[in-house]
């Protein structure tokens, strides 16, 4: 075996390189916008709003309430219609190209309010800015909740998905790092001032041409990526009782119910930190002007541990990352908890990486996870429903982000932070107790108990292949074989006996060993 093909068999390639990773490549490039927009938002944003723009943290807070709450019903209703769709495009592609249009605009009026703010209407400038989030949040679901659902029907294999999700993370880097450079630029480099009015045109170059930068990625993956015609797609008759019904099956699958709750505390420290890190530099470790430097650093660990993610994947399985980098997240968090304005730099560096590379397992973990379930979904069922599935991953996300904003807004309002100190680290005691709770320790207990949950969480390559196997020839002959043991394990993952599962019901059963003559 040559050195070439050693290569490949590390990674995982087979066959002709590159029409191997030409469909993923396709696939994966419209994470540039859907992995790489949100970044510079989760950043700039809130302290935009804050210092720039002078809105009260209470009123961005119910700015996000808001949007979090009707961003639950349009990913409800993304992730049916898409399951639904009828077009010899497929069942998602063409969202890519319809959600572009309210992206871009109001991507752009995210970062400017073209005067709005100088006039202090407050209440103009709530309207403004909610409608804006809401354009923002309608958007993007177009686009990301159909193609994420994509992933199941494109990469059919078990390691195959974690292929495309690994090239996946490259493209959100791609989407992440230029544009985290360029708003770092033009808001102050390596040496940050405290965010002001002044900066009210920085801010509002950096949303335009942003916008710019992130149209191309799903244009070009709605022209590289093949699915199958949907326009012979049998569709139940649709009404609210049915609507209810899609979304309450989904927990009938205890694959699923680990999975979500295993992502919603894993993403609900994520939001805790991100929020927070801000307030925590300006306030208490009084290290804002090393923000965008501390962001370097935190985006090289997170991408360092890419690698080590996928072969552990690749020999391993599924929840091993998420066990071997996790505690690492959890030690990075709790460091914060202990940093006051005297401890040295190199310690926050420290606790950053600790965090960043250890967020990466679980992260890896519970997006490799998400196509998988689908497939314990249609043991149960007898359908596929990747809209539906895919719905609450996005859910998870943004709304979680929402609520999570909102309500750390109201809880620093609570604890008496003082937005408007001329000197932010002039707090009263109970203001840095409650920031250091916020950015440290309840974000670390979610984090620990997530951990818990992936090692709860028992799906492994056979398992997968087991579940392929069986649909695929329940489908194709009306019954399927599967031995004893292996019969247990799948009624283990999706929380049934085989007889109350669509891939039970109606079939003869037989196992696997009596067919051998065993």
């Amino acid at each position: 075996m040559g050195l070439g093909n050693k290569i490949k068999y590390l990674v995982g390639i087979e066959g002709n390189t590159r029409e191997y990773l030409r469909p993923m490549v396709g696939y994966d490039c419209a994470n540039v916008t859907l992995g790489g927009a949100g970044y510079p938002i989760s950043l700039y944003h809130q302290q935009f709003l804050n210092f720039v723009e002078g809105i009260r943290p209470s009123i961005t807070g119910t700015i996000s309430m808001i949007s979090g709450l009707i961003d639950a019903v349009t990913d409800v209703a993304m992730g049916v219609i898409t399951d639904r769709t009828k077009s010899r495009y497929g069942k998602h592609r063409r969202y890519l190209i319809w959600g572009l249009l309210p992206f871009v605009i109001s991507y752009v009026m995210k970062w400017c309010s073209f005067g709005l703010s100088s006039t202090g209407n407050t209440g103009a400038l709530f309207a403004y800015y909610l409608f804006a989030s809401l354009l923002y949040s309608t958007g993007y679901t177009m686009m990301s909740i159909p193609h994420q659902a994509m992933l199941p029907t494109v990469a059919p294999r078990y390691f195959e998905r974690t292929q495309f999700k690994i090239i996946e993370y490259a493209f959100n880097s791609l989407g992440q790092f230029p544009s985290f450079v360029f708003m770092s630029l033009i808001l102050g480099g390596t040496n940050m001032n405290d965010p002001s009015p002044a900066d009210r045109n920085k801010y509002m170059l950096c949303g335009i041409v942003l916008a710019v930068w992130f149209l191309w990625s799903p244009i070009v993956c709605f022209f590289s990526t093949k699915e199958k015609s949907s326009l012979d797609l049998e569709n139940p008759p649709m009404d609210y009782k049915y609507l209810f019904s899609e979304y309450a099956q989904v927990f009938r699958s205890r694959a699923f119910r680990q999975y979500f709750l295993i992502n919603l505390l894993n993403y609900t420290a994520r939001s805790c930190y991100s929020y927070s890190d801000q307030y925590f530099l300006l306030s208490i470790a009084d290290r804002y002007r090393i923000f965008n430097i501390l962001n370097v650093v935190s985006g090289a660990a997170e991408f360092s541990g890419s690698p080590i993610n996928y072969f552990l994947i690749r020999f391993k399985d599924k929840r091993i990352c998420g066990l071997a980098l996790g505690p690492m997240m959890v030690a990075g968090l709790l460091i914060n908890g202990f940093v006051t304005t005297k401890t040295p730099t190199f310690i926050l560096y420290a606790a950053a990486i600790l965090y960043n590379l250890g967020f990466s397992g679980p992260g890896f973990s519970i997006t490799n996870f998400q196509p998988d379930v689908t497939d314990v979904d249609e043991l149960i069922t007898g359908r596929r429903r990747e809209g539906v599935i895919t719905t609450f991953t996005s859910f998870v996300k943004k709304t979680v982000q929402s609520f999570m904003t909102g309500l750390l807004s109201y809880a620093l309002e609570l604890f008496g932070y003082n937005t408007n100190a001329v000197k932010k680290t002039d707090q009263t005691a109970r203001a840095i107790l409650g920031l250091r709770f916020i950015s440290s320790w309840l974000p670390a207990a979610l984090a620990a108990i997530s951990v818990v949950l992936i090692f709860l969480y028992k799906m492994d390559k056979h398992d997968h292949e087991t579940i392929q196997r069986v649909i695929k020839e329940k489908h194709e002959t009306g019954s399927c074989t599967i031995t004893e043991h292996d019969k247990k394990r799948l009624e283990r993952i999706a929380g049934h006996a085989w007889e109350d599962m669509w891939i039970g019901r109606g079939t003869v059963n037989r196992k696997l060993e009596e067919l051998s003559g065993i």
